[in-house]
């Protein structure tokens, strides 16, 4: 079976859990601090995806890091993962965790990227746009800056995205230069 199909799944599996428990938020902030911590630390993200390295020392990292401030039920199925070989998943997991919350609770991600902080008259209309592409209500827009747009704006909702930056206009602009329309092609 495929890495992404068993991350679905145990991630499935782990909301309807912690929906029924009533600790759904609280699960979905340890999965977002254990992304975060394999974002900012590649050696753990390597060390759980090694398969030299056992389950029960893969566990005793996790317990290490995470017993204080994630939720007993984490813990738990921390430790089910990792006793079924499959720790190296985990991270895999808690993205596939957070996508799913998502679709549960009915709110649209989009990645906005601009040149400059944007302002709130800005971002009540981006939010417009991508209630409008969407359909959805909830949005959570995901803010970042990138000088080297120029200017202009990409937003990314799904796997659609609107490309309104200079800098791609002009890579198109200097594609088109390329193409000499006025040359004979013997």
């Amino acid at each position: 079976m495929s890495e992404f199909r068993v991350s679905t799944r145990y991630a499935k599996s782990l909301i309807e859990l912690a929906n029924e428990k009533g600790i759904l938020e609280e699960v979905l902030a340890d999965m977002k601090q254990l992304a975060s911590v394999a974002a900012a630390n590649r050696d753990f993200a390597l060390s759980l995806k090694s398969p030299i390295i056992n389950f029960d020392k893969k566990l005793k990292v996790l317990t290490a890091l995470f017993e204080k401030s994630a939720n007993a039920m984490t813990m738990a199925f921390y430790g089910i993962v990792a006793k079924k070989n499959r720790a190296d998943l985990l991270v895999d997991i808690a993205r596939e965790f957070q996508v799913q919350y998502n679709l549960y609770k009915g709110i649209q991600v989009a990645d906005l990227t601009t040149t400059f902080p944007i302002t709130e008259e800005l971002r009540s209309k981006f939010v417009n746009v991508v209630k409008e592409i969407s359909g959805l209500d909830k949005i959570e827009l995901v803010e970042k800056i990138n000088a080297e747009l120029i200017g202009g704006f990409v937003l990314k909702v799904n796997d659609r995205q609107l490309d309104e930056s200079l800098s791609s206009k002009l890579k198109a602009l200097r594609l088109e230069f390329s193409h000499n329309h006025y040359e004979s092609k013997i």
